[in-house]
């Protein structure tokens, strides 16, 4: 199944929903930095998380969101857009531990609960909109259920899970953020309190094969489920070798002549991707008479 996220209302409009599956391209991250177990439940579950607010945008808007518990994992950062792109990476890829009491991946242990989450949104404005809350929990779907209350004052609920197969392959990720809506019913409320409850966890659904509709039909009913859009996620840099080489020529010719002279070529790696991008001493020289 190839990774998507759907937008969709319930309800007659009370509620918003979006879900998503987001397996490739967790593996993908879990690919590029080499995450052991529980840093990929960790990065894995924030780039889902960030894919599906990033859809809440719109045009070329974009976020980037930052999770800070000043755990043994470091910082995770993942960018968004609203067309489904996403990237990220986590400070410390190297990190795991025995499974928790609940016998899940301790996610929390490696994010920690000393900190804060931020969300910085682009949405082409003079200015750039930042939302910032403590960190509650460490286990990412709680913290942003706390952020969405707290900071955008929309009650909402958010999971996101990640699997690991036993050679740290990502067997299966996804998610889902439910929006309560101003002027709900409070027995729809009620009832969707109670079906979030008994949700299974949602990287299980993901394994057994649900897709985001049936995610949304599980939790609201198929005939209370109205899907708006049908989007395609991946995870996708902005870095390339044209915007490397811009970096460079800004840096001036004398720096680029110690480069040349001192080091003989130059690299460079981005800490969203991992690709690195090395240059030559010609390929300097033709940098520098650029």
């Amino acid at each position: 199944m190839k990774d998507y996220l759907i937008k969709a209302t319930a309800h007659n409009g009370m509620v918003r929903a979006y879900a998503s599956t987001t397996t490739e391209t967790i593996e993908e991250a879990r690919r590029r930095h080499d995450t052991w177990a529980t840093a990929s439940a960790a990065l894995g579950r924030t780039i889902t998380i960030s894919a599906m607010m990033g859809a809440m945008l719109k045009g070329e808007d974009s976020l980037t969101v930052k999770v800070e518990g000043r755990g043994p994992i470091g910082a995770i950062l993942a960018d968004a857009n609203a067309n489904g792109e996403v990237r990220g990476y986590v400070s410390n890829p190297h990190v795991d531990f025995e499974l928790n009491d609940k016998g899940k991946l301790d996610v929390a242990r490696a994010v920690g609960t000393d900190g804060n989450i931020s969300v910085i949104k682009d949405l082409g404005l003079k200015d750039y909109f930042t939302g910032e809350v403590p960190i509650i929990s460490g286990e990412i779907s709680e913290d942003f259920t706390y952020y969405f209350a707290n900071s955008e004052q929309v009650p909402s609920a958010v999971g996101a899970g990640v699997l690991i197969n036993p050679d740290h392959s990502v067997l299966a990720a996804g998610g889902f953020i439910i929006q309560v809506m101003p002027g709900a019913e409070e027995e729809v409320i009620s009832q969707l309190e109670e079906e979030i409850q008994s949700l299974p966890a949602i990287s299980a659904l993901i394994q057994q094969g649900n897709t985001p509709e049936q995610i949304l039909e599980r939790l609201f009913g198929k005939e209370n489920v109205k899907v708006h859009e049908t989007m395609p996620i991946e995870f996708r840099c902005k870095c390339s070798k044209e915007r490397v080489e811009q970096a460079i020529i800004g840096l001036g010719k004398e720096e680029i002549k110690q480069m040349i002279e001192e080091d003989h070529g130059a690299e460079a790696n981005c800490h969203f991707c991992n690709e690195t991008y090395e240059f030559t001493e010609t390929d300097l020289e033709k940098l520098l008479d650029s």
